[in-house]
């Protein structure tokens, strides 16, 4: 899919339906995994998200392993939590970042410490999405966060998320304009199981100059489905979804999720109810072409 070598923004300005991904990177320097995934999307997908210690367990940086794509020949996008680092280290890390031609930027807060593997760390949350959306900006204009002047112009692709079957949803709306107004360009949405709420979600945010990426999350068992409806907010997955599941048999629930993404994807293709689509196959990136091809994207 990186056709011409075109950038994400390019391509989600000309209006191609855009398709994402991510890996997780190594907890340990051993990226050999890493890079067979990384090797599998950089070909099949418009860009490859690199996760920033997700769910606050310690793992190789973002930063480094969108240099390890940019390096392959994909198109990284750069994850930036607020959790680990003040706005000084931040700094540092996008001028690197845009001085190797890493220009995507997927800006969040960050989970609680408390849920990750190093429990007795010590969170920062200097600051949010919101704030590091408007650093991103600073820099743009050429100067730092504490106003003094930068030596080169950059500019970044500025991406955040939003999360449409929040419950209420008000406030996430609330929220999706503050992102926009301090500088987002693009979203990906959290993970998102009926399409229909995703249709009422579009009809608010079409009125917005923003290009919209629906959350697809790879689905291996009922187990995980229940899960999520327990543990996650915002992620509801539909009991139509969990009878489907169930109904694949003993051994097959992996290939059944790998059918109801791939049907979501062509259902939001056809229907162009979004911009684009964002695949989250969670340690299993080398089905994310199988999914494509069952979906008829590839």
């Amino acid at each position: 899919m990186n056709e011409n070598r075109k950038s994400l923004k390019e391509k989600l300005e000309e209006g191609k339906f855009v398709v994402t991904s991510e890996v997780g990177p190594p907890k340990g320097a051993n990226i050999s995994r890493m890079k067979e995934h990384i090797n599998s999307l950089k070909d099949v997908v418009d860009a490859i998200n690199v996760t920033d210690n997700q769910s606050s367990v310690m793992r190789l940086s973002s930063l480094g392993g969108t240099c390890i794509i940019k390096e392959m020949g994909g198109e990284p996008v750069l994850q930036v939590t607020c959790r680990d680092r003040n706005s000084l280290a931040i700094q540092s890390d996008l001028l690197y970042a845009f001085s190797r031609g890493i220009v995507n930027v997927l800006c969040l807060t960050g989970d609680a410490v408390v849920v990750g593997d190093h429990k007795n760390a010590k969170p920062v949350f200097e600051m949010d999405s919101v704030s590091l959306l408007h650093l991103l900006r600073k820099l743009e204009e050429g100067f730092d966060f504490g106003g003094n002047k930068l030596d080169g112009k950059m500019s970044f692709f500025k991406g955040a998320t939003v999360t449409p079957e929040a419950r209420p949803v008000e406030p996430q709306m609330i929220k999706f304009e503050k992102k926009i107004d301090a500088g987002a360009e693009f979203f990906q949405t959290q993970a998102v199981f009926d399409i229909d709420t995703l249709k009422r979600f579009m009809d608010r945010a079409r009125k917005f100059d923003v290009k919209i990426l629906a959350g697809i999350l790879l689905l291996t068992s009922v187990k995980m489905a229940n899960y999520l409806n327990k543990n996650v907010p915002g992620v509801v997955v539909p009991e139509e979804i969990i009878e489907e599941l169930q109904s694949a048999g003993k051994g097959e629930e992996k290939k059944k999720g790998m059918e109801i993404a791939a049907k979501m994807i062509r259902k939001i293709k056809e229907e162009k109810i979004c911009h684009g689509v964002h695949i989250m196959a969670i340690g299993m990136e080398g089905i994310v072409p199988e999914i494509l091809r069952m979906s008829g994207v590839i």
